[in-house]
């Protein structure tokens, strides 16, 4: 597992969910599932699938959003009914792996980014890319830090 710092912008166009953080796992893929139903309504789009999750800042915070999109080349001028736009530029750890292997690779980056000093952004989205790879799926994480 590779493990770096960077800073990156997103551009994406999505929907927006809301729900109890344990459920993330069962909805976040229907809501995605929808999405790609109306993919040909995005302009500019780059055929890479993105997610944004709010952060679960304690134990008592249960329920958050989360956005399923589309990558765009662009600034999209005419955002389809029921979607939103929004560009994030920050610094991230970030590292990639098989999607079957989502929750220690979370798991890993965070030891990771405490081991070197690093300090989360609790008040921006942790985001992942998805990408399909001749043995199922690959997914990206990019957790937030204070830079």
């Amino acid at each position: 597992m590779t493990f770096k710092m960077i800073k990156k912008e997103f551009k994406l166009v999505g929907l927006k969910g809301s729900g109890e953080f344990q459920n993330f796992g069962s909805e976040v893929p229907l809501l995605a599932k929808r999405l790609l139903s109306r993919s040909d309504e995005i302009d500019y789009q780059i055929e890479s699938e993105i997610a944004l999750f709010e952060p679960k800042k304690s134990a008592d915070h249960t329920t958050g959003n989360f956005y399923v999109g589309l990558i765009v080349r662009e600034r999209v001028k005419r955002i389809p009914t029921g979607m939103d736009y929004l560009e994030t530029n920050n610094h991230y750890i970030t590292t990639r792996g098989n999607i079957m292997e989502l929750d220690k690779l979370h798991e890993n980056l965070l030891n990771w980014g405490t081991a070197q000093g690093y300090k989360r952004d609790l008040d921006s989205y942790i985001i992942e890319t998805y990408h399909p790879v001749s043995e199922g799926e690959e997914v990206e994480i990019y957790l937030p830090i204070i830079a």
